[in-house]
């Protein structure tokens, strides 16, 4: 086995889980320069150049590691270092990186905005030890840490994984709905003036929670919160049971299964009114098999389920051949009033699932890009630049890259926005929008 392959899976197994990737150079496909390409309207296009300013960045949260040489053997172990957040801003024509770092935790998990306007915060999610955590700027260009929950959940290891926000009480309050490792802790966080009060929904031992998800697929005005369960990760990528769960907080927070996936599991839900018809559905990204040759045996399904679905009954709107998908993302990438489904798979690249035009049709599955992927393979469709467009924004760790795609009249055209400048290691766990008034303005790294 490869070094690089060998040092991957060992890295992966301090993190609870399994992946391989791939190294090949990466193919940029630039923009059209404005100054060196005839004018858009001549062709009926649309320009995909990226403003000089922008109010708003995105910021990845991550894990990273070190490696630590061992002096008689002479190999290499890579180690958790500090959880890391790093936010990428663009002005005057260029995007400019700042990073925050963490020590009481060895990964973020997820980081995204609490809050809008002059209250707005950070909010973040950090693993071992498993704290959320609300940042706010100081006015010298730190960031200020409150903690607002954290807790030893009394299994092999302690981790905020996933979260969501929404009025879940009807109360107007922003409540924080909270997935958990690995003792399959749900949990919604109520705010009660500067505190939060927080409510165990449910608990099961050696559960991996991987994803949260808050919508409404009845249509009756109370939100659900939706959780995806599961037996603890596989390193070896074979059988893991699982089922997604529905929460409704507002009527008591009784767990009900809306998707029986029998000896499979997922990692990645979307809940979305992806068809337009007011109503929310739900996106179930069901995971690969492979066999004991690492031969993929059953490929990624992407299953749909209405309100009153049966849970064994979902009905597949693509399939995907790869043994993992871990990001579904919704928007309009077109500004054409219909939204569209993007999939980030493991290996196999990035896959847009358009709805079809009637109901009860078939979607469609094109292949954006065949040369992006990572472990996680983070990605959000965001309009950051206001044009009523939704821009795909990509973190390929496969080439240490992060990636902008602008619907172009034609397809999605791909930009690197920025490149890490060293060999360490990392994974990012999700990225998300933010104001540009919450990064950090010192620069490398605020510890």
């Amino acid at each position: 086995m490869p070094r690089s392959r060998a040092l991957l899976g060992l890295t992966l197994a301090l993190l609870g889980a399994a992946a391989c990737g791939r190294s090949e150079e990466p193919r940029i496909i630039r923009p059209p320069h404005p100054e060196s390409e005839p004018e858009p309207e001549a062709f009926g296009i649309v320009s995909t150049a990226t403003p000089a300013d922008l109010p708003r960045g995105i910021v990845l949260a991550l894990a990273q590691f070190r490696d630590e040489r061992d002096e008689k053997t002479g190999k290499t172990t890579p180690i958790p270092g500090p959880a890391r957040l790093e936010f990428l801003v663009r002005k005057n024509g260029e995007w400019h990186v700042t990073a925050l770092e963490d020590p009481e935790s060895n990964v973020f998990h997820k980081a995204m905005t609490y809050g809008s306007g002059d209250s707005a915060r950070l909010l973040t999610l950090g693993g071992t030890a498993a704290k959320v955590k609300l940042w706010k700027p100081d006015g010298s260009g730190k960031l200020v840490a409150q903690t607002i929950w954290e807790k030893d959940f009394g299994g092999k290891f302690s981790r905020m994984r996933d979260a969501e926000v929404a009025d879940l009480y009807g109360d107007g309050g922003a409540s924080i709905a909270v997935a958990t490792h690995d003792q399959g802790v749900v949990a919604v966080l109520r705010p009660h003036g500067d505190a939060f009060e927080a409510i165990e929904l449910d608990r099961r031992p050696d559960t991996f929670v991987h994803e949260i998800e808050i919508g409404d697929l009845d249509g009756d005005g109370v939100l659900e919160v939706y959780a995806t369960p599961s037996e603890p990760n596989r390193l070896d990528g074979t059988v893991q049971s699982g089922e997604v769960v529905r929460y409704v907080p507002a009527r008591g927070g009784e767990r009900t299964v809306v998707a029986a996936l029998g000896d499979r599991h997922a990692k990645e839900i979307l809940v979305a009114d992806v068809d337009g018809d007011g109503r929310d559905e739900l996106y179930v990204a069901v995971e690969g098999h492979v066999d004991e040759n690492k031969v993929l045996v059953h490929p990624v399904e992407i299953r749909r389920y209405d309100a009153g679905t049966p849970p064994d009954a979902g009905k597949t709107i693509a399939t995907l051949n790869d043994r993992q998908t871990r990001f579904l993302t919704a928007g309009d990438i077109e500004g054409d009033g219909h939204r569209e489904i993007v999939a980030a798979t493991f290996s196999s690249g990035l896959w847009l699932l358009r709805p079809p035009k009637e109901p009860g049709g078939s979607w469609s599955t094109e292949l954006i890009d065949s040369d992006s992927g990572g472990f996680e393979h983070a990605a959000i469709l965001t309009d950051l630049d206001g044009d009523g467009k939704d821009e795909l924004y990509v973190a390929s760790d496969n080439h240490k890259q992060v990636r902008r795609y602008v619907w172009d009249g034609n397809r999605l055209v791909r930009e690197v926005i920025y490149t890490r400048p060293d060999d360490r290691s990392v994974f990012t766990w999700n990225l998300m929008p933010f104001p540009v008034g919450l990064a950090p303005t010192e620069s490398p790294v605020q510890r």
